[in-house]
């Protein structure tokens, strides 16, 4: 392991402790447990709440929180995707709690389009650096384990943005349940820096695997082409990227370096398939920020030393993602234009998803010695009756990945590979693998546009 790489592994597992009292963090941590319903008393009017992300979210505890909400006013709660209830964005919880994500959900996506809620932009490693100047973070609410012998709980499923917004924050409030995997990494919390804690013993939320269509195949089977043996994975969420992973048996020693685990990569790991020996940072290591799937997944992680999450200022951080080999990035979009633009995050000027790790891993895998980052989609949407690559953007979608950064696009019709091509190549290259009934149309408005024959 050369330098750089070791100052990089030590950072991957720092710990901190508030000060050096040396007192016993059992009496601390008894001292500390209380009910949800008291926990969220010390809640104030006005305070911006941060919650562990998706399935690591503290349901007993913000299930106490909407249960006490005559308590509060304007009480702000932040995050990216809730997997709980989220009747804090319903119309009548309005007067007590006001919405603000990252990334909106399906939960959440009325709220933050109306005015009970808000999106705030930006680069998901950046997010953990509002929470010390655009957004202070009076209460973070998180799960974690319980705490090992030495006093320290694990985030277990979540340390993407909570870890930073729990270091950030004011109060810390925590729900210590006994069925939160142990996780590794730059991963743990001590008894001495939680302010509250609630016990429970609940099952965990689980995300069960999606459905894949045909074309959902054939999509995975056109980016598995790609990959190389002894590249470094990173894929996102949903049937696209879990389709990649159908068509990876037969090659050798991947890796693994994502912002997301999910149960796919499991079998992968079991079959031999990633090793991790040829990433050339943290060689061995299933690197991510948090997880999302069934008991199968949680299982494997837990107590594993080849599992390491780490905040997102760490592992979606592209100066990072580009220390690894042969990046290889995945990610899915709504709509494609001519020119490259890739829009992952509206429809229109109505925010229903976010921009995620897209564009880092995007920038990542492309300064990664060997690396690609790929735009996935099918050709079409709402069943069939819309192209996703067209001429023009829809008037107000927001642009995710720019036409600087993008590079090979993908549809289940084949690859377009667009770095260091003009605009008129681009463009022929995306209507060759839209979908067969629209390329006359597409044809067209290439013909009228740019003023010459396709």
């Amino acid at each position: 392991m050369d330098r750089q790489n070791f100052v990089n592994f030590n950072n991957l597992f720092k710990l901190s402790r508030k000060g050096d009292n040396q007192m016993d963090w059992k009496q601390e941590y008894k001292k500390k447990v209380v009910t949800a319903e008291e926990a969220v008393k010390h809640i104030k009017s006005g305070d911006r709440l941060v919650f562990s992300h998706a399935v690591a979210e503290a349901t007993t505890i913000t299930d106490a929180l909407v249960a006490n909400k005559e308590q509060y006013e304007n009480v702000e709660i932040d995050h990216y995707i809730p997997m709980g209830k989220a009747e804090y964005c319903l119309p009548e919880n309005a007067k007590h709690f006001r919405h603000n994500t990252f990334c909106a959900g399906p939960k959440t996506r009325d709220a933050i389009n109306s005015s009970r809620g808000d999106y705030t932009p930006g680069f998901f490693y950046e997010t953990p650096t509002y929470f010390k100047t655009t957004l202070p973070v009076d209460v973070a609410i998180v799960q974690v384990s319980r705490p090992d012998k030495h006093g320290y709980c694990s985030y277990g499923l979540s340390v993407d943005y909570i870890k930073p917004a729990a270091e950030a924050a004011k109060m810390v409030i925590v729900e210590a349940n006994d069925q939160c995997p142990r996780t590794f990494g730059d991963c743990f919390i001590h008894v001495s820096e939680i302010d509250y804690i609630v016990e429970t013993s609940r099952p965990l939320i689980e995300l069960q695997p999606t459905v894949i269509t045909d074309v959902e195949r054939a999509i995975g089977e056109n980016c598995a082409s790609l990959i190389e043996d002894g590249s470094t994975l990173q894929l996102g969420i949903g049937a696209i990227p879990d389709s990649v992973l159908l068509f990876l048996d037969r090659k050798k020693d991947l890796g693994l370096h994502s912002e997301m685990l999910s149960d796919s990569v499991v079998g992968l790991v079991e079959k031999g398939i990633i090793t991790g020996k040829k990433k050339g940072l943290h060689d061995g290591l299933l690197v991510a920020s948090f997880a999302m799937g069934t008991r199968r997944l949680y299982d494997f992680m837990d107590d594993n030393p080849l599992v390491s999450l780490c905040p997102i200022t760490y592992v979606n951080d592209p100066r990072v993602i580009a220390q690894n080999n042969k990046v290889v990035s995945v990610n899915s979009c709504i709509q494609v234009d001519f020119s490259g633009q890739v829009v992952a995050e509206s429809v229109g000027s109505k925010q229903i998803s976010g921009v995620g790790g897209q564009v880092d891993f995007v920038r990542g895998a492309t300064m990664s010695p060997g690396g690609k980052s790929i735009i996935a989609c099918s050709s079409t949407t709402n069943g069939g009756k819309i192209s996703k690559i067209v001429p023009l953007l829809d008037y107000g979608a927001a642009v995710t990945t720019s036409r600087n950064d993008v590079n090979y696009i993908i549809t289940e019709y084949g690859i377009a590979q667009l770095k260091g091509k003009t605009i008129k190549q681009r463009a022929r290259a995306l209507i060759n693998i839209a979908h067969p009934k629209f390329r006359d149309e597409l044809i067209q408005k290439f013909e009228e546009i740019y003023a010459t024959k396709f």
